[in-house]
């Protein structure tokens, strides 16, 4: 067995847990729950595996950081989106909502 079928079951069932929560934020246009900071460092460790796994020339390390940050990459966007859509709410709208209405 080559050892580069445990890298790609690796990388495909980390990249996958990141599904849910893409799905979850694109249903409910909801990204609150999500802090930026955590994003940001998680994008650029994810981009330094990319990176490391290219200097490897590791397809497995390579895939699967590509596509966990495309999907962490499409939760920022969703992230920026939302927040610049509850900018726009009216304040009577965003205190119903923060009371629990």
């Amino acid at each position: 067995m080559s050892f580069a079928v445990i890298g790609y079951l690796a990388g495909t069932f980390t990249t996958l847990s990141f599904v849910p929560q893409v799905v979850r934020a694109w249903r409910a246009r909801h990204t609150d729950d999500l802090a930026w900071g955590w994003l940001i460092i998680f994008q650029f460790g994810v981009g330094l595996w990319f990176t490391y796994g290219v200097i490897l020339h590791d397809w497995p390390m390579m895939l699967a950081n590509s596509a966990t940050m495309s999907l962490c990459g499409l939760l920022m966007l969703m992230k920026y989106r939302n927040s610049k859509r509850s900018l726009k709410k009216p304040a009577a709208q965003v205190a119903r909502v923060g009371a629990g209405v």
